[in-house]
């Protein structure tokens, strides 16, 4: 049996190593695409090593192309595939490098092809000192770029979500001037609400990042090739380097141009196993598909490395013969700003609308450890529970050190539909050093069911 894979990181190798764990050389051949020079990276990892974090780029890389091929799977670096043929089991790649094309067979097909940036028309203009952060690749660009003129003092990165403010504070650290501009009234409006995100805001701004909210670029500027200003209707703005995180979006195109079924979300449709809808023989995982929301049962993309390497691994022990499903997703996720950690997990206050839920909310201050043990610092949880029945639909987290992880108490009380009164009773761990008698997420979930008594 043949297994072709296009996309060489998280989901794609994740299938091919988990099929080649199960069917060994002489049962699976395993062939892999890849248009970059990298495979199994950490793309999350990115900021923090342009940050300085990281000290090496190989530390991002889980898993070499050498390594792989160790392992029996041929990994063919720099090879684009342009076309699928389903009918007659065979893709068509493009070599970036050496040019021309190869044809290859395939019994089994691995789509994970991740995501591709969100880049406005006037984004495009054919300018040096502008980049995404998507690839390993890029990063690697972003670096050199920095590092090969050191008079660059300028930096503005457009757009506050996950990637745009993990860059902002990679770039402060490298010394630069910071603007963040986001088109939203606060920072992550996507990922949190709206008195979380102007909290979120503060923080940057203390920081020493000038974050303009409400932002609308119109174009970028340049002299002799290189950027030189961002423009705005209010005015331009100086930058030596333009970082865009403008979002991403399910990289179907080749998959629809086959045939395969694409959903609302512009993301592949998969059955519970990974199995691409209406096939037998292809596969698809990560960035590039759809996943069912636990809470609300409805179809949505959340691109998140997590995910990817989780639906890979399904999807290559049920291409080999074995059996397992992902059941679905609630969007947890956790980043940081220099000394600000961010959480959320479940649904924010418009997403709880959006799906229909009645709800409460509750919001409490607390400390990551006993007020009287040094190093204590300040959090705030935000909780959303529905209104009838108590049920945790969503939380929401803003402090310092020791805050976000709290975030994962909060999502297995999400995935098992605990409700906040329940949430009460937690044997939540206690020593001074690490959470007051009282943790945090206790007296959230104390706030929150005295939130739906009063709704009662």
């Amino acid at each position: 049996m043949k297994l072709v894979v296009i996309g060489g990181d998280a989901a794609g190798m994740s299938a091919a190593s988990q099929a080649r764990k199960r069917l060994g050389p002489d049962r699976l051949e395993i062939v892999a695409f890849e248009r970059g020079r990298f495979t199994s990276y950490s793309a999350c990892g990115i900021p923090y090593w342009i940050g300085g974090a990281v000290g090496e780029l190989d530390a991002l890389v889980a898993r070499s192309p050498e390594a792989h091929r160790e392992a029996g799977i041929d990994v063919r670096l720099r090879h684009e595939v342009v076309a699928i043929d389903v009918e007659n089991r065979e893709v068509l790649a493009r070599d970036l490098v050496g040019g021309g094309e190869v044809r290859e067979k395939f019994d089994q097909l691995m789509y994970a092809t991740g995501a591709s940036p969100v880049t406005p028309e006037w984004a495009r203009v054919p300018a040096a000192g502008v980049f995404g952060v998507q690839t390993l690749d890029d990063g690697t660009a972003i670096q050199e770029w920095l590092d090969g003129e050191p008079a660059r003092r300028t930096a503005v990165v457009i757009g506050g979500g996950y990637i745009g403010v993990e860059m902002a504070e990679a770039l402060l650290k490298r010394g630069l001037d910071v603007t963040l501009l986001e088109k939203s009234a606060q920072p992550m409006a996507k990922t949190v609400d709206p008195d979380v995100g102007t909290l979120v805001a503060e923080a940057i701004r203390r920081e020493g990042i000038k974050v303009v909210t409400e932002a609308q670029v119109t174009g970028l500027a340049t002299t002799d090739g290189r950027v030189t200003e961002v423009v705005t209707p209010t005015g331009s703005l100086p930058a030596d380097i333009v970082v865009l995180g403008l979002g991403v979006r399910p990289n179907s195109e080749l998959a629809a141009a086959a045939g395969l079924p694409v959903g609302p979300t512009g993301g592949v449709r998969t059955d519970r196993r990974m199995r691409v809808a209406g096939t037998d023989n292809i596969w698809a995982a990560g960035d590039c598909v759809e996943s069912h929301h636990l809470l609300t049962g409805a179809p949505v993309n959340i691109p998140l490395g997590t995910h990817a390497n989780k639906q890979g691994r399904v999807a290559g022990i049920n291409l080999a013969g074995g059996y397992a499903t992902f059941p679905g997703v609630i969007g947890t996720a956790v980043t940081k700003v220099c000394e600000l950690e961010v959480a959320r997990t479940g649904l924010t206050e418009k997403e709880a609308t959006r799906a229909g839920f009645a709800f409460v909310t509750a919001s409490v201050e607390s400390t990551s450890r006993a007020g009287y043990y040094p190093g204590a610092s300040r959090m705030t949880i935000k909780l959303i529970a529905e209104r009838r029945t108590g049920t945790l639909l969503g939380a929401q987290i803003v402090g310092k050190a020791e805050a976000a992880k709290r975030i994962d108490a909060l999502a297995v009380a999400v995935w098992n539909r605990m409700t906040v009164e329940e949430m009460t009773a937690l044997d939540l761990s206690y020593a001074p050093p690490f959470a007051p008698v009282w943790d945090p997420v206790l007296i959230a979930a104390r706030k929150a069911t005295d939130a739906v008594h009063a709704a009662m």
